[in-house]
């Protein structure tokens, strides 16, 4: 990735105030790449733009929800997402929570944990982890598999956050 697209990344992330955890095996270009695509992931979800939140996606990717059972592909994860997200719940990233790993000759994982708001009620009350896995193929970056899980009721602390 060019030096001055990384740059513009960092100083996009850095306003945004999506925060990254450190970690020691990954490269701040690999971090930055991944919070970038995160964010897009995510923007395109709470704005129900279904048609960039699925370019994101494998076309069999597996989804594995702790309460919602496992998605095998990616037409399945769009109607679920048209079908229980869209207009309803918006994703928050818990600041300081993402975390990137490297998959050597293959992508990245990225780990950290969300909140989930109702659109209605403007409340935070779900928390949950997750792990993706990011393939990079052809210069084009998608997910291939999905964990979610520990899927629970926000602490008042939790539910209080910006």
């Amino acid at each position: 990735m060019p030096k001055k697209i990384v740059g513009i990344i960092a100083l996009v992330l850095s306003t945004c105030s999506i925060s990254v955890a450190q970690t020691p095996s990954s490269p701040p270009e690999l971090q930055a790449t991944i919070a970038a695509l995160d964010a897009r992931l995510f923007d395109a979800y709470n704005n129900c733009d279904l048609k960039s939140f699925e370019k994101l996606f494998v076309p069999n990717v597996e989804f594995y929800h702790d309460t919602g059972g496992v998605t095998w592909t990616r037409k399945a994860v769009i109607d679920n997402t048209r079908k229980y997200i869209c207009g309803k719940v918006r994703r928050k990233l818990v600041a300081g929570s993402l975390a990137v790993y490297p998959i050597k000759d293959f992508g990245a994982i990225e780990a950290g944990e969300h909140r989930f708001c109702e659109i209605q009620s403007n409340s935070c009350e779900g928390i949950a982890k997750f792990l993706m896995v990011w393939r990079l193929k052809n210069g084009q970056w998608q997910v291939t598999r999905v964990l979610s899980f520990g899927h629970r009721a926000a602490t008042a602390a939790e539910a209080a956050m910006p």
